[in-house]
């Protein structure tokens, strides 16, 4: 009965996670839109993060539980630049170890699902759930030294997806 019900929950799980997204209200944005034509169609962004260049990225994140991260690029003259899902496998590789800083991943690819630490290095992780080659149920695990810069990338199944044979009474 403890399996049935176990299984049940993680279909569950599973199902509510591919129904999370951006409500998009008018449809996708298009390039050249303003700002306030994408907040309408899309709601209002889980972050906003600042671009060097005077612009910003507006995060559109279905974390804690969902696999998916939409960002619109807006340009300093508040118009959409470019507006795309960013929780991928060559999204994480345009990360670069020891160049890349805390503040470069919230922009690259926004907020974590989860924070951990590890502790033999001082690192703080952040973990992101998302799916390996459109496929896989995947977590990419982002490492920071304590100065905030990237130190490491793992990538592995994610937990919550797994359905083990023996489940303890």
């Amino acid at each position: 009965m403890h399996k049935m019900i176990r299984i049940a929950t993680i279909c569950a799980a599973i199902v509510l996670a591919g129904c999370s997204g951006p409500t998009l209200q008018g449809g996708n944005p298009a390039i050249g839109d303003p700002v306030e034509a994408v907040t309408a169609r899309l709601g209002q962004p889980t972050g906003v993060y600042p671009l060097p260049d005077g612009g910003r990225e507006l995060e559109y994140a279905t974390g804690p539980m969902g696999q998916y991260t939409w960002m619109a690029r807006i340009a300093p003259d508040g118009r959409l630049v470019s507006w795309e899902q960013v929780l991928t496998g060559e999204k994480f590789a345009t990360l670069k170890i020891d160049r890349d800083t805390k503040d470069d991943v919230l922009r690259t690819i926004g907020r974590p699902a989860e924070y951990s630490h590890v502790a033999m290095h001082d690192y703080e992780v952040w973990s992101y759930r998302y799916k390996e080659s459109g496929v896989w149920n995947s977590m990419m695990h982002v490492h920071f030294d304590a100065k905030g810069k990237l130190r490491l990338m793992q990538n592995g199944p994610d937990p919550m997806f797994e359905i083990r044979e023996h489940y303890p009474d």
